[in-house]
C-alpha cells in the first residue's frame, strides 16, 4: 500500500481515527457516567426533602392501592442509586414506610389490614440535570430489593458519593 496517495492517506488516517475512538469510548463513557453520578447523588441529598414532598403529593392523587387514602410516609435513611441499562437514565430507590386508611364506603372500609405500614421503595429519576419523580412506589421490598427484582434493567451505581448516606 502506497501512503504517499492522498486517498491511501485519507482511508489510513479515518481507520487509526477509528480504532482510537474505540479503544477510548468505553473508558470516556465510564468516566461520564461516574461523573453524572457524583453530581446527581450531590443534588439529590440537597433536593431530598422537596422530592419526598413531590412524591407523596404525586403519589396520594393517584387512587392507588384502590379504596385507600394516602395519611404519610415515613422516610427511611436507606437509598440505593442505579443506571437504567436501556437508557442509562439514573434513579434512585428510596426506603419509605407508608400509611393509609380507607375511603369511607369504599371496598377496603372493613379490611383490618388497612391499618398496617406499607414497607416500599419510592422512585426517582435523574433526567435533563434535574431529580423528579411521576409518584411510583414498589410496594413490600426495600431498595436493595427493588434493584435486585428489577435486575437486568438497572444496574447499582458504584461511586463513593452512592454509598455514603444521604441524610
Amino acid at each position: 500500500m502506497d501512503l504517499t496517495s492522498p486517498s491511501a492517506l485519507i482511508a489510513f488516517s479515518l481507520t487509526a481515527l477509528f480504532v482510537v475512538i474505540l479503544f477510548t469510548a468505553s473508558p470516556v463513557l465510564r468516566l461520564w457516567y461516574s461523573w453524572e453520578a457524583d453530581r446527581a447523588i450531590r443534588a439529590f441529598r440537597l433536593q431530598r426533602e422537596q422530592l419526598e414532598a413531590k412524591f407523596f403529593d404525586l403519589a396520594s392523587t393517584q387512587g392507588k392501592p384502590r379504596g385507600l387514602r394516602w395519611l404519610n410516609c415515613d422516610w427511611q435513611n436507606s437509598v440505593t442509586f442505579a443506571r437504567a441499562l436501556d437508557s442509562g437514565l439514573l434513579t434512585a430507590f428510596v426506603a419509605v414506610n407508608i400509611h393509609f386508611e380507607a375511603i369511607e364506603g369504599g371496598d377496603m372500609e372493613d379490611v383490618d389490614a388497612v391499618d398496617t405500614i406499607r414497607d416500599a421503595a419510592a422512585v426517582f429519576h435523574f433526567q435533563d440535570g434535574r431529580w423528579g419523580t411521576g409518584g411510583k412506589a414498589l410496594f413490600n421490598m426495600n431498595p436493595r430489593d427493588a434493584l435486585e427484582r428489577l435486575q437486568g434493567q438497572f444496574e447499582p451505581v458504584n461511586s463513593a458519593t452512592a454509598t455514603a448516606s444521604t441524610r
